[in-house]
């Protein structure tokens, strides 16, 4: 959309398009937690009640790379559907540990947590407009392009090492489901015709790589708009009483109820992880939920403090909600949770966080959850290696073993001394 058709439309268009029905559903469900701390954080951060006895439908299984793949789709109670998979091992023949594996921010909307899932090669799905979160009228003619790529992988080079996450937990043991959280993949906005505020975004971005003869990609120019979009998402969910990260818990929360009802789940065992952003989303999640008996952060974990005052521009609103620093430090998120074990990794190296607050963060859940706590330290920057991977798993392997004394892994002392 340029300057001109702005001037033209008779009408300032929706901000809000596929979720319209978002202020009713907020207004009318809260979310009641069960106990005093998990309320107090759902209150803050307005957490959207999951709709009662959720249903799920099964679109497709394959087999394949030693583990099958499963298509889910379930309907919240707004918005549009969710896309998630369900990767378990091959030839299983007793109830697993289940994960929920939670995609990071990345600046990537168009796709959600098909950067963690491995697919079949040569898969020729006919659903593959869907299974991709693709909208048809995401991309209408003149507007957004066509939706001729899939999925980034270069994300996946670039900050997971690589690795298809929730499938390689798959062939670790796990039964692992990745779901698209709010705002991305297919529980995106529709951006067509582009809000005014994110068509300048997009039409700036478009004459700087034309200026260097390079066209955005459809899925280039969706995120884009999806990145300045997502102050308008903030400012919405404040008039609602809710703010993004508390909508994003609310999809979290329903992916944990699939979770815990999947067959061959035993729901007893649950536990989740994150990289970035999806760190973030596993301690809130852990905090808000007691089914949650482990879980581990990578690459999200500092003071509110030590992001003042240049770090405060590296992150997005699934970091800075209004209040929550009211009911205390970030790494107080983490000791509101009831889970037994909590693994959170630290990368030196990494720019989005400054050392000082790593380290501050770190001592302050020594003080206070050290029986719970394990932090581990790694000279990386912002990235989830295969190392890292490798430890989290074996954390996560040890905590969620059937009820009976166990101890988690020893950690490499070099990497657990601040």
């Amino acid at each position: 959309m340029t300057s001109a058709d702005m001037a033209a439309a008779p009408i300032r268009p929706s901000a809000l398009a596929g979720y319209e029905d978002w202020p009713a559903y907020a207004a009318g469900h809260r979310f009641l937690a069960e106990n005093t701390e998990a309320r107090q954080l759902a209150c803050t951060l307005g957490v959207p009640a999951v709709t009662p006895e959720l249903q799920y439908s099964v679109l497709s299984d394959r087999e394949h790379d030693g583990v099958i793949t499963s298509r889910l789709q379930w309907q919240l109670g707004f918005g549009p559907a969710t896309s998630a998979w369900f990767v378990r091992p091959a030839g299983a023949t007793r109830p697993l540990p289940g994960l929920l594996a939670l995609h990071c921010h990345g600046g990537i909307k168009a796709y959600g947590a098909e950067r963690l899932v491995q697919f079949p090669h040569g898969v020729d799905d006919p659903d593959d407009g869907a299974r991709l979160g693709v909208r048809p009228d995401d991309f209408a003619s003149g507007t957004m392009g066509a939706p001729t790529e899939l999925p980034p992988l270069g994300i996946r080079a670039k900050l997971y090492g690589g690795r298809a996450l929730a499938t390689w937990l798959a062939q670790q043991g796990f039964a692992v489901l990745a779901h698209d959280t709010f705002m991305w993949g297919s529980r995106r906005f529709g951006l067509n015709p582009l809000p005014w505020r994110a068509a300048n975004a997009v039409n700036g971005q478009q004459a700087l790589k034309r200026e260097a003869g390079v066209e955005l990609s459809a899925a280039e120019r969706y995120d884009a708009a999806a990145a300045a979009h997502e102050e308008t998402v903030a400012k919405a969910a404040t008039l609602m009483g809710t703010t993004v990260a508390g909508t994003v818990a609310h999809d979290d929360l329903a992916a944990l109820q699939v979770l815990a009802s999947l067959p061959g789940v035993d729901a007893d065992r649950l536990g989740c992880l994150g990289f970035s952003g999806g760190g973030g989303r596993a301690m809130v999640l852990g905090a808000l939920s007691p089914l949650i008996r482990s879980y581990v952060v990578t690459c999200m974990m500092t003071t509110f403090g030590s992001l003042l005052p240049a770090h405060v521009d590296a992150h997005s609103w699934l970091l800075h909600s209004p209040g929550l620093a009211t009911l205390g430090d970030w790494p107080d998120v983490a000791v509101r949770s009831t889970a037994e074990k909590v693994l959170v990794q630290y990368a030196l190296e990494d720019p989005l966080f400054p050392k000082q607050g790593m380290r501050a963060a770190h001592q302050h859940l020594l003080e206070t959850m050290p029986a719970r706590y394990t932090g581990s330290f790694w000279q990386e920057p912002h990235v989830f290696t295969r190392a890292m991977r490798d430890e989290a798993a074996a954390f996560l392997t040890s905590a969620l073993q059937p009820r009976n004394p166990s101890k988690t892994p020893a950690l490499d002392p070099a990497r657990t001394a601040s």
